[in-house]
This record gives C-alpha cells, structure tokens and sequence, in this order.
C-alpha cells in the first residue's frame, strides 16, 4: 500500500513543512494540519502491486509504483517513507506502518533544510580544533531528513546501594599539621520510574551519537500519523525492544547512582561500594525522531554528521587538525610562562624558575583543555537522569549516614625561617 498525499486545489504533491508545522503544496501554497488529516479523501491512498509480501520474503528490495509518473520505486525492507527517484514525488509505504508495525508517537521535524544548512556552515565555522579550510567552506552533501526509529522505556527501578563518606578536618599540633578524617557508611533502598528512556532502534545508526542527540522534547511529542512523514525518509526498527533493553537498562542503573549520589550531602568524599539494582520495563512505546544527516568532504575523506531536526543539536564526526592542537596548546604554554615570570619577578623569585613553571602548568592546563575540546566535537550528552526521572512517583524508601571511625595522618610543617 503506498500512500501519496496530493493538493485538493490542484493535485500537485504536498510535503510537511517542518517550520509551519503543516502539510503544504509547493505549488500553488495550500495548507493542512498534519495532525487533523485523517484517512480522508484529502489524499490518496492507493494500493499497489508489491512483488513480494513486505515481511514475508528475504528479498533485499521491495518495488512499489509512483501514482504520478508510472516510474518503480526500489526499498529496503525498512525504509517506511521515501521519494520517486525519476519525479521526486514523497510516498508513504503504509503497508510498513500498518498493525503492530505503525509506531505510537512521532516528533515531527521542526528545522527546514534550509534552516540546517545554515546551522550546520555555523556550527563548523567555531569548531576550534578543525582545520582552517574545513571551516571556512564546510560544503554538506547529501543533506537527509530522516525519521529514526526508537524506544521510549518506561521503567522502574528498584535496589539499594552502601557507600563510603568522609569530612576531613586539619589543625596544627606544634611543629605538625594534623589532619582529621571521619568515615561514614551510608545507606539508600530507592523506589524511582522513569518515563520515555530513548534508545535508537536501527542497525545502521551509531548508538553513541543518536544517544547525544537527546533530549528532545517531549512537549512536541504527537500520535504518530503518515501525513508527518510526507518530503522525508523514513525507516521502521530492526532492533525490537527486548533487544535494546540491556543497553538501556544499564543506562538506568547509571540514572540511579546518580540519584543516590544526590541525596549524599555534606561529605568531602563520597564512593560506592556496593549496589543492588533491578531496573523492570513497564512499557515500550515505537516512536519516530526527526534528524537530519549531513556528509562533508575533507582531504577525500568523508565526515558525518548528525543533527537533531527539533532542537538544532549537532553531532558527528569532525576532522581535527594537529596544526590547531599544537597551536592552542603552545599559546597556552606561552600565556603561563609570562604569568609565571610575572610571579616570580614580584615575589623576587628566580625569573628563569618561574618562567618554567609556568610553561609546565601551561601545557598541562593547554593538553587538558584541547583534549577536552576534541571530545565536544563529537558531541555531548546533554540528558542526564533528571532529564526522565518521574519525580511524584520516585523516592527513598529507608537511609541511614552512620559514622565507623576516625583516622588521623601528622605531616611536618617545613620552617621556612632563614634566621
């Protein structure tokens, strides 16, 4: 079944339009909420001869034919929406998104492409560490709207965990200096759920990056209908949500440290030293993310890269040129050189030392901060526990901060008295 979506007033394709939030004809300019068109006699649904049953054969490639220039249009098993490649028409292949196999929500695209060109010259041009000429004229290739298959989890967690504090306090004892350590175990059992715990559900997409896409708002979250997918590429999962759940069960145990860790406060030093988690799904809910992908060339070398088409987040694979880290970590070096004799010639220190000095600290601090730098390039991730974390339904069940035993460690004060 292949579904084309065609203007009432003058029959030209219509496509969503991911500004207005609308399904619009290019061509003469009417409009209609995506979200109120049903299975109505706006469009045209039509069925289609299909070589082979959609789920049924191990045919790598699946034909359907475009309604508005006669031409074959060859998928893969997944691909769920696409465009004629003669005519360009968009089609929804609806056999795909029938049953068991239509998802339950969708985030609709809210970035244009021409809106995520944009973005993407103006995010490379502050790219630190890329190379000059990359920078200067990042060309996207291949610029793809895509519908990214995922799962949302709902999930509790339930465990308790032991860890070790302490406070340390320091005094002078003569000629020593004595310092004080406490020691505490502390004790949480926790009841906590999470809501929509995303997790990318197709082969093809690096898990890493789709995970640094997040968050996207769920405030835009709709009931999944094909009049969204309409002008992009679309793909169903092929990883079902038994299959994802280890990854994002370990994704929750992490939520949960964090969780705890918070509720330990006043300490100088906190640690685990023993958990016992269980994390249960409550439920899995098939749901379609809008990102945009880009490809870029540099040095004959393809890069990738990723954007979230709701929020404007980019991620991917950024060339970094190792003219530009010596380059910031020399400058580094130099500016605490000169901080380093400033020191010293005012102390009236040796010049020479505190020249040194500070040429060490400054390509420690430089390496350290270009290392840094080199991470943010390939995104960060932005969604933490809070970010799922069902507040009214979470809480501590029992806790206690006990205090074990005090250490205590005596370090000699150097007398720095020449007389």
């Amino acid at each position: 079944m292949l579904i084309q979506f065609k203007c009432p007033d003058c029959g030209a394709d219509m496509t969503f339009d991911a500004q207005e939030g609308v399904l619009m004809c290019a061509s003469c300019g009417h409009k209609e909420q995506a979200d109120e068109l049903k299975q109505e006699p706006k469009y045209r649904e039509v069925q289609d001869s299909t070589e082979d049953s959609t789920y049924s054969s191990d045919s790598k490639e699946l034909q359907y034919q475009c309604q508005s220039c006669g031409a074959v249009i060859i998928t893969e098993p997944n691909t769920t929406a696409t465009s004629c490649s003669f005519c360009g028409s968009p089609v929804v292949l609806g056999d795909k998104l029938s049953g068991a196999l239509s998802p339950k929500y969708v985030v609709p695209f809210k970035i244009s492409k021409q809106n995520a060109e944009e973005t993407f010259r103006n995010w490379s041009k502050k790219l630190k560490l890329a190379p000059a000429d990359f920078k200067a004229d990042m060309k996207v290739k291949s610029l793809t709207g895509m519908y990214v298959p995922f799962w949302l989890y709902d999930l509790l967690g339930q465990g308790e965990a032991k860890l070790e504090a302490t406070k340390s306090s320091t005094h002078r004892e003569g000629e020593y200096e004595v310092t004080e350590t406490k020691h505490y175990e502390i004790y949480r059992q926790v009841d906590l759920t999470y809501n929509k715990v995303p997790a990318d559900a197709s082969k093809k997409m690096p898990d890493t990056l789709m995970d640094k896409l997040e968050p996207y708002e769920y405030n835009d979250l709709k009931k999944f209908d094909t009049p969204y997918l309409a002008g992009y590429v679309s793909e169903r999962y092929d990883r079902d949500y038994k299959e994802e759940f280890p990854r994002v069960e370990k994704r929750a145990e992490s939520y949960m440290d964090n969780y705890i860790r918070d509720t330990v406060k006043g300490y100088d030093t906190v640690s685990f030293s023993k958990r016992n988690y269980q994390v249960r799904q409550t439920d899995a809910s098939y749901t379609l993310f809008p990102v945009w992908m880009a490809y870029s060339m540099h040095n004959s070398e393809e890069h990738s890269f990723f954007m979230n088409g709701q929020t404007g987040k980019i991620v991917g694979d950024t060339p970094v040129s190792k003219g530009a880290c010596l380059a910031w970590t020399a400058l580094f070096a130099f500016i605490f050189a000169i901080i380093g004799g400033i020191i010293a010639a005012v102390t009236q220190g040796g010049a020479i030392s505190g020249v040194g000095i500070g040429l060490i600290v400054g390509v420690i601090i430089g390496l350290i901060v270009v290392s840094s730098w080199k991470s943010s390039m390939k995104g960060v991730m932005t969604a933490g526990s809070s970010t799922y974390l069902n507040t009214g339904q979470s809480k501590v069940l029992r806790q206690y901060d006990h205090y074990t035993h005090t250490t205590t460690s005596k370090r000699k004060i150097e007398n720095n008295n020449n007389n």
